[in-house]
């Protein structure tokens, strides 16, 4: 027999709630933005500068094209969101799947699935990071 999941306390279950709220927003905020035809620099369209890295070396950094990925991934275009940054179509679903996890295991205030909440953010946080970094290598290396 399984032992119960353990009950998860009111700050914990409040950390889930604003850590699902910080996921979710950048998916809503990117809907609300117009993509960029371009495939990258969306982010502009915030008043944020141009990225550093693109400036200083005319070379993608790791994120590069990832707030236009996620602006056309909100809007179901997945082949112009890969185009723009091969871990979007990935990591729209995953960042709205993970919110939607944190609420449930605040609201049931207990973990789902998982014996802790620790090890599932763990994992998607892993997960994200190399799926950014892979994508970056892909279209720096890959396409040369």
């Amino acid at each position: 027999m399984n032992p119960p999941r353990p009950r998860l306390g009111p700050r914990t279950r409040a950390a889930l709630v604003l850590a699902a709220v910080a996921l979710a927003a950048p998916l809503g905020l990117a809907r609300l933005l117009e993509p960029d035809p371009r495939g990258f620099g969306t982010h502009q369209r915030l008043g944020l500068p141009p990225r550093g890295a693109r400036l200083a070396t005319a070379a993608a950094c790791p994120s590069c094209g990832m707030t236009t990925s996620l602006a056309l991934a909100t809007r179901g275009q997945l082949a112009a969101c890969w185009r723009a940054h091969p871990a979007g179509p990935l990591l729209a679903p995953a960042t709205a799947a993970m919110a939607g996890w944190l609420l449930s295991c605040a609201a049931s205030g207990r973990p789902r699935g998982s014996r802790s909440v620790a090890g599932p953010i763990a994992g998607a946080a892993v997960l994200a990071s190399a799926a950014t970094r892979a994508a970056w290598w892909l279209r720096t290396y890959w396409t040369r």
